[in-house]
């Protein structure tokens, strides 16, 4: 591996959060709770976003919700993202999150792609209507107060409808901190490749920072981000699933060290008993053990012998059964080189877009689709 040289720029800066190095976790359903967090904290700094809650969820006081904005002890700066398609409950989400001292920092969500939620006219479909979308980024930001706001958005819909230029006008005309932006439509859902030049493009048009998303897998990957687009910070998605210590080589990058080598089995399966531990704290066991189902697989992809050991971790109920498994791996079995750059996305066949019949019509309209709108589902 060639010599790393030192990049060269000021930290991130969002609204009065400095972030260094310029590397933020994306907000991922059902990942990225304050176990994940925690795991991935271990291995270096940066801006750690929880995972998406719905406004009018955490205004109804539904109980999911609000479990999923707890932080960890300890945990700062404390970013949540949230999600809405009507300004009044989004308002009123905001003012109870930011009175009440939950947060330090709030990301909007507006790239989610899945079908039940665009064919209802929300999450990647909102940003086809600027003035809609400039009504939900102005209901969150005029009662935020202090707490910076960002917000994360594709390139638009499809090839024949961008929509990332008016969504980062908007972004900046209504007062976000930030924005991000992932390079691909949501008709490309996770899959084909993330094109950065359109990252580049947005960061030519803005005065906030713009960070960047997609396919950063080693951490040289977003060193040549930053370089390759001029963007402020890199976000970090599913490159990190089964993989945290990916932040550390980010961090390393960055500071202009060589990343170190991979963790070999043994390190990688201590960190998997290190995530069930606090997973089972936070949910009590055995449902800890169970949401760990859906990290072990990434944690033992790629190893020889990962196979046979996944069926095993899908049928364990209690922690003590993760640390039995623990004595059939070979420890010293070093990281598969292929495993670096192995895809972590679902859904990577490109799907057609469903909208809500007539919708583009009248892309002037500001008015809020329906509650059924916000139903939970996966980021953007």
């Amino acid at each position: 591996m060639g010599k790393v040289y030192k990049f060269t720029t000021s930290p991130l800066v969002i609204g009065g959060l400095s972030v260094w190095p310029p590397v933020v976790l994306a907000p991922m359903a059902g990942v990225t709770n304050w176990p994940f967090r925690a795991i991935c904290r271990r291995y270096g700094a940066g801006l750690f976003v929880s995972e998406m809650i719905t406004a009018r969820g955490f205004v109804e006081e539904n109980a999911k919700t609000h479990r999923l904005t707890e932080f960890g002890p300890g945990e700062t700066p404390r970013s949540l993202q949230l999600y809405g398609t009507e300004p009044g409950s989004l308002a009123e989400a905001t003012r109870r999150l930011v009175g009440e001292g939950r947060v330090d920092h709030l990301d909007l969500n507006f790239g989610c792609p899945v079908r039940k939620v665009t064919v209802k006219g929300g999450g990647a479909a909102i940003p086809l209507k600027p003035r809609l979308l400039a009504r939900l980024v102005r209901a969150v930001v005029g009662c935020a107060g202090a707490v910076p706001v960002t917000m994360k958005f594709r390139l638009g819909i499809d090839e024949d409808h961008f929509t990332y230029r008016d969504a980062g006008r908007v972004g900046e005309e209504e007062g976000c901190a930030g924005v991000a932006l992932h390079a691909r439509t949501a008709e490309q859902l996770y899959g084909g490749e993330a094109r950065w030049e359109f990252i580049a493009d947005l960061k030519s048009q803005l005065r906030i920072p713009v960070l960047g998303n997609g396919d950063i897998r080693e951490g040289r990957d977003g060193l040549r981000m930053m370089r390759e687009t001029g963007c402020d910070g890199v976000v970090i998605g599913r490159g990190c699933l089964g993989r945290p210590w990916l932040f550390r080589d980010l961090a390393d990058v960055f500071e202009g060290r060589e990343p170190a080598e991979p963790p070999c089995f043994g390190e990688v399966y201590d960190t998997l008993l290190d995530h069930a531990r606090l997973l089972v704290r936070w949910l009590g066991e055995p449902h800890g053990v169970r949401e760990m189902r859906k990290h072990a697989a990434w944690y033992t992809k790629a190893f020889p012998g990962g196979a046979a050991l996944r069926a095993k971790l899908m049928t364990a109920s209690a922690f003590a059964d993760l640390e039995r498994l623990a004595g059939s791996i070979d420890r010293g079995t070093p990281f598969p080189p292929a495993g670096l750059r192995l895809r972590r996305a679902k859904g990577s066949a490109p799907q057609k877009v469903h909208l809500p019949f007539g919708y583009l019509d009248r892309l002037d309209d500001d008015t809020p689709p329906g509650p059924e709108a916000e139903n939970p589902a996966d980021g953007g």
